[in-house]
């Protein structure tokens, strides 16, 4: 599959732009209601209504119920991740965002270790010109990237200054989600209540705090796939990677085949990635499933440290490769390989991870 798409300005963290005759929440109900699907615009007005505290609770379950019922379209996903952007707690670094890629992925799929945190890390330590503002949060399984970071010595609760000097001077940072989307504050009563995913789930991979241009994002179902990369491209990603594994998991997988829909300059074009194709053994989830938070982190420090020779090591390396070719560092999955091998091989990874846990409570 190719789609072209006209290359938009970059709006990093533009308002969003005159959403007030859009109607707000009560006009986007009246659409969906109808049985139709709202256009940017009127998202963002639905949205921008919730993010500042003005929508009734009832209203917001309505809403965010009334969109799970189906797939949102690109135009919604846009219309509240600007939103979304427009009220995030930026980290404000020297770093130009072009330069700058992020690994976050949905969340809600089957949990095996934290692969997109180990590779934000192996990436960052094999880069030549790009550095990694790795968002995330904690997780329902009490072993989210914050929780694992934090066992392994970093400051998940830095500022943001610090976590600007993090990104330039380490080359990677963390942003803790909790710390950069007050505005959700007025939606979580009522997701909580709700019990089920909703469009919330697709918005944060997409508000990186750091203003990243160049993305690896994983997806829960693979039904996100092209709503969710039509949406990078509007927001003016440089380049990304979405994916989804037939097994089901928010990463590349080495378990089973992925399909990998790519974003560049406003173009999306579909892959397959087998695992055996790029040599790497097949294994099962069992073997990249971490038992509890002690466990998960051993699991990313031996794989930074270069201890951990097994399918751990192999799944992180694979994603790392995949953050690598979003940031234009190698020309394939196949070079990057090579490249995160090197930088876990000669100790640039775990010098990556030191200089983060130092700079973080600096």
């Amino acid at each position: 599959m190719t789609t072209d798409r006209s290359q938009p300005a970059p709006p990093e963290f533009e308002p969003p732009h005159d959403v007030q005759d859009a109607g707000g929440l009560s006009a986007a109900l009246a659409v969906l209601l109808a049985g139709d699907t709202l256009t940017d615009r009127q998202t963002a007005a639905a949205f921008e209504t919730i993010m500042t505290g003005r929508a009734h609770h009832g209203e917001i379950g309505a809403l965010l119920g009334l969109l799970a019922t189906r797939i949102p379209t690109a135009q919604e996903i846009l219309g509240a991740a600007r939103v979304m952007r427009a009220h995030v707690e930026r980290v404000e670094s020297r770093c130009d965002p072009t330069s700058i890629v992020d690994t976050a992925g949905t969340g809600g799929a089957p949990k095996t270790f934290n692969v997109s945190t180990a590779a934000a890390i192996i990436a960052a330590g094999a880069a030549d010109d790009t550095v990694v503002a790795k968002h995330g949060n904690r997780s329902r399984t009490g072993r989210g990237s914050a929780e694992v970071l934090g066992k392994l010595g970093v400051n998940v609760d830095a500022d943001r200054a610090t976590q600007a000097r993090c990104l330039d001077e380490a080359g990677i940072c963390f942003c803790f989600a909790i710390h950069h989307h007050p505005a959700a504050k007025h939606a979580m009563p009522v997701r909580l209540a709700l019990g089920f995913p909703t469009l919330f789930n697709l918005l944060g991979p997409l508000t990186n705090p750091a203003g990243a241009r160049r993305q690896l994002m994983g997806v829960y179902d693979r039904a996100f796939l092209e709503p969710i990369a039509a949406a990078l491209a509007e927001l003016g990603a440089l380049r990304a990677m979405v994916v989804h594994s037939d097994d089901g998991l928010d990463e590349i997988s080495i378990t089973a085949p992925t399909t990998l829909l790519h974003v560049r300059e406003g173009t999306l074009s579909e892959e397959r990635l087998d695992p055996a194709a790029l040599g790497l053994a097949r294994t099962t989830l069992a073997e990249l499933t971490a038992r509890d938070l002690d466990h998960a982190t051993a699991m990313v420090r031996g794989v930074i440290d270069g201890t951990e020779r097994g399918p751990a090591r192999d799944m992180a390396l694979v994603n790392a490769a995949a953050t690598l070719l979003v940031a234009d560092e190698v020309d394939s999955i196949e070079d990057g390989l090579q490249r995160a091998t090197e930088a876990i091989d000669d100790g640039r990874a775990r010098e990556t991870l030191a200089k983060l846990v130092a700079m973080s409570r600096s």
